[in-house]
């Protein structure tokens, strides 16, 4: 188990209510499409992913995206139990989705990128280590049910 400590939990939890999830959440996971093309086989049913201005202009992707970031800010939430909160989540991508969990590291990397470009100098390098804990914790938890 991860532990967090009241210093990194304040540093995310202040940033995370900055996070306008549907603007963040399309760029997030449009650049993970764009960035790692082989995610794409999970998204067949968004229709034209074709270049980076049509997975970057696809309404699915921001659907999606902010959905993903939406279910992000659980973690936010609920820092000291990442495993049940997720777990449900782990399930599904495990057993009916078959993503391979190293995908998850790679969300939490395009997670840590727009944040970073968003909120430039307010992203420090201790604001970075919180949140590169908290989404490489959150990958972790949602790999739990491969093991």
């Amino acid at each position: 188990m991860v532990h967090f400590t009241a210093e990194e939990k304040a540093a995310v939890a202040s940033l995370w209510a900055k996070v306008n999830v549907e603007v963040a959440g399309g760029e997030i996971l449009g650049r993970l499409l764009v960035v790692y093309p082989w995610t794409q086989r999970f998204f067949d049913s968004f229709g034209n992913l074709s270049s980076e201005t049509a997975i970057m202009g696809n309404p699915k992707v921001k659907a999606h995206g902010k959905k993903v970031l939406n279910s992000f800010g659980n973690a936010v939430k609920h820092m000291d139990d990442l495993k049940g909160t997720f777990s449900h989540l782990s399930e599904l991508h495990c057993d009916r989705l078959h993503v391979d969990p190293e995908n998850f590291k790679l969300l939490g990397n395009m997670i840590v990128i727009v944040l970073a470009t968003q909120f430039n100098r307010e992203f420090t390098p201790q604001m970075q280590a919180a949140w590169q804990k908290l989404t490489t914790a959150v990958a972790n938890a949602l790999a739990y049910k491969y093991h």
